[in-house]
C-alpha cells in the first residue's frame, strides 16, 4: 500500500508481554484446575473436578465422586489437594488403589497418572485449564444428550438401567421404569410437517424435565417415545407421576410459529422384580405396560404391577386425591 493508506492492515499489532498478563491475572495466566476423568468403567467420559480440601471417591451415593462399579469400596480412597499438590490415600479398600500399575497407600499424583480402583475403573489425574474443561465436558454431554430435545439418549438410559437395577438388587429398594408415547404423532407430522413435530418433542421434553426430580433419569428412547427411570418410588407413587404428566400434556399449549398443536400422551409403568435379570427383561414389562395404554384408546396410564400378569390402570381421582395429600409427592 502506499503512504497515507487508512486500511487497517497497516496498523500497529498490540504485543501483551507475559509480565503484564501475568499481572492481570494475580501471576497465573493458565489458571489450571486438578480433574479426574474417567477413562475406562461404568462412568466413562465423565470429568470430576477436584477443588482445595479433600475429597471422598468410592461406591457410595453420598461421596464427592461417586462411581457405581461393585468391586469399588464404599469409601474406597481420597484425594486432597493444597494448592497444586494433589494427594490420593487409599482407605482401606477390598481391592487396593493402584497408580501406573503400582499398588499405593498414599502418594502425590503427576498429571497424567493414571489411577485404578476396583476391577474396572480408571481415571486420569490431570489439569485444565477452563477451555480444555468446557470442551471435555461438551463431548461427554454430546455423547450421552439427544442432539434435539437435550434428554438423554437411548444408550445412557440402557447404561443407567443397568446399574440402577444392581443397586435396587443390592439394597432392596424400589425402582420404576416409565415409558411415554405421544399419541397420534405421524399425524401431527403429517398435518404440519417435521419441523413443527420436531417443535412439539422439544416443548414436551422440556415440560417433562421441569416436573421430574434431579436424580430421575429422562431419556429420549427413539422417534416420540421417551422414558424415566424413578429411584427409590414404589410403583403406585410412580403412577402418580406418570398421571400428573400425562394431564399436564394434555393440558398444555404446544406451539409452533401460528400453529397450535393438542397433544396428549399414553404412559406404561413397570415396577423392578427379581426375575428381571437384564435390562431388556424390564424394557419388556414396561413396554407391554405402554402397549396396553396405546391399545386400550390412548391418553391413559398403565401399570405393570409386581408379578401380576395382567396390567392396572391408574384412576385419574385416586390420583389427584394422593397428590392433594402430599405425601412422598414426586416432584
Amino acid at each position: 500500500m502506499g503512504e497515507g493508506s487508512n486500511n487497517s492492515y497497516d496498523d500497529e499489532t498490540k504485543i501483551t508481554l507475559l509480565s503484564e498478563l501475568e499481572a492481570e491475572t494475580g501471576g497465573d495466566p493458565v489458571r489450571h484446575h486438578a480433574y479426574l476423568i474417567s477413562l475406562a468403567g461404568g462412568d466413562i467420559g465423565q470429568i470430576f473436578k477436584i477443588e482445595s480440601g479433600e475429597a471422598t471417591i468410592g461406591r457410595s451415593r453420598g461421596v464427592a465422586v461417586s462411581l457405581d462399579d461393585d468391586s469399588i469400596s464404599r469409601q474406597h480412597c481420597r484425594v486432597t489437594r493444597r494448592h497444586d499438590i494433589v494427594e490420593i490415600e487409599d482407605l482401606g479398600s477390598a481391592n487396593g488403589t493402584y497408580v501406573n500399575g503400582m499398588r499405593v497407600s498414599k502418594l502425590v499424583l503427576q498429571d497424567g497418572d493414571k489411577i485404578r480402583i476396583g476391577d474396572t475403573t480408571i481415571l486420569k489425574f490431570t489439569f485444565h485449564d477452563e477451555l480444555e474443561e468446557n470442551f471435555q465436558r461438551h463431548m461427554y454431554n454430546a455423547a450421552l444428550r439427544d442432539g434435539l430435545t437435550k434428554a438423554f439418549n437411548k444408550r445412557y438410559c440402557e447404561d443407567q438401567l443397568d446399574k440402577e437395577m444392581a443397586y435396587a438388587e443390592r439394597h432392596g429398594t424400589p425402582l420404576c421404569l416409565l415409558f411415554l408415547d405421544l399419541d397420534h404423532f405421524k399425524k401431527i407430522n403429517d398435518q404440519n410437517g417435521h419441523l413443527v413435530g420436531d417443535d412439539v418433542l422439544v416443548q414436551l421434553a422440556s415440560l417433562v424435565q421441569s416436573m421430574l426430580r434431579s436424580e430421575d433419569v429422562f431419556s429420549r428412547w427413539g422417534g416420540e417415545e421417551f422414558a424415566i427411570i424413578t429411584r427409590g418410588i414404589a410403583i403406585d407413587h410412580a403412577g402418580i407421576l406418570a398421571e400428573r404428566l400425562r394431564v399436564a400434556t394434555e393440558s398444555a399449549s404446544f406451539r409452533s410459529g401460528e400453529v397450535e398443536i393438542a397433544v396428549t400422551m399414553s404412559i406404561g409403568v413397570a415396577a423392578y422384580e427379581p426375575h428381571h435379570k437384564v435390562v431388556r427383561d424390564f424394557v419388556a414389562a414396561a413396554d407391554s405396560a405402554l402397549y396396553a395404554a396405546k391399545s386400550g384408546g390412548r391418553n391413559r396410564v398403565l401399570l405393570k404391577e409386581a408379578s401380576a400378569p395382567e396390567v392396572s390402570a391408574v384412576e385419574p381421582e385416586a390420583a389427584a386425591d394422593e397428590l392433594s395429600k402430599g405425601e412422598e409427592e414426586p416432584q
